[in-house]
């Protein structure tokens, strides 16, 4: 785990994430982390992370025992915030309790073998979780028998031949089984989101592709965001490579327009912007004890 730039952010400066706008969640109580790091089938160059070696992970944590020393290191890296006087004191004693997992930070999560365990041990917890998942691990995501409050994967081209250059999978099949779980997409009862992840000169291009795939997974709602030049990308991409907001409000008014999808949110310092059906409620937390749930569909997706 590793405190998000955005809990600081929100804690000395009153700057939250954009998911807290769009979802409802509590920048400040949220625990960004990986059960399974460095495990990932995918090798994209706009990733944050720094690329190495991959490792076989021969003893993998048991959920509660991961849970309590994720909880316990979040606690330990935010001590230093009670002694800053920017820091409201009520806030970092709600941050001492986190009430929400954001699954992701690097690596494929899905790789993890007690992912449904897990979940269900945050939601014990009075934890929302979100899961963010390639896609190249149809099967793990199908047999999950407990699903998070809302699932995310990474849709970051419109093709096959843009995937190869933009996600560099290291699966001979990595497209074939993203379009599996985009498949498997409408029958997950939880609140579902399709994130383009869009670098300029890369996979920034072809709306209308990006809108055929869309249709297939019929998300509750589609995230356009920006490519951010940060972490371990700037080694492999420019400064250049990073879209404006505007541009990437243009993508998602096109991309928008194809699928019946109206922007409900956006953040421009974020380079986000939320599509989903006109007047669909976004606020994750209401009635997420089983998985949020879903927002109703425009006919233009079951088409």
């Amino acid at each position: 785990m590793k405190l998000c730039g955005w809990m600081r952010q929100t804690m000395l400066h009153g700057r939250n994430c954009y998911k807290q706008d769009f979802y409802g969640i509590q920048t400040h109580r949220c625990l960004q982390m990986t059960p399974a790091i460095n495990e990932c089938t995918h090798m994209c160059p706009f990733c944050w992370r720094v690329e190495g070696c991959d490792f076989e992970v021969k003893d993998w944590a048991e959920p509660k025992e991961m849970l309590d020393a994720l909880v316990a290191y979040q606690r330990e890296l935010i001590s230093g915030f009670k002694g800053d006087p920017r820091c409201p004191p009520r806030m970092w004693e709600e941050a001492m309790s986190p009430n929400q997992v954001a699954i992701s930070l690097a690596g494929e999560p899905t790789e993890y073998p007690y992912m449904s365990d897990l979940i269900r041990e945050c939601r014990s917890r009075g934890m929302t979780t979100f899961l963010v998942t390639n896609g190249t691990l149809p099967e793990r995501v199908a047999a999950l028998d407990a699903l998070p409050s809302m699932i995310y994967v990474t849709v970051a081209a419109p093709n096959e031949e843009v995937y190869r250059r933009a996600c560099r999978p290291k699966v001979r099949d990595g497209w074939d089984r993203l379009m599996r779980t985009l498949e498997l997409f409408p029958s997950l009862e939880t609140r579902t989101v399709v994130r383009h992840t869009l670098v300029q000169g890369l996979n920034l291009t072809d709306p209308a592709g990006y809108a055929r795939l869309d249709r297939i997974a019929q998300p509750d709602f589609v995230e356009p965001k920006g490519y951010v030049f940060v972490g371990g990308s700037r080694q492999r991409l420019s400064i250049d490579n990073m879209p404006s907001h505007d541009t990437i409000r243009s993508f998602s008014e096109e991309l928008g327009g194809a699928i019946g999808y109206s922007i409900l949110r956006e953040r421009e310092d974020s380079r986000v912007v939320l599509l989903g059906p006109e007047g669909a409620e976004t606020d994750v937390r209401r009635g997420w004890a089983g998985g949020a749930p879903r927002s109703p569909r425009l006919d233009a997706l079951r088409l």
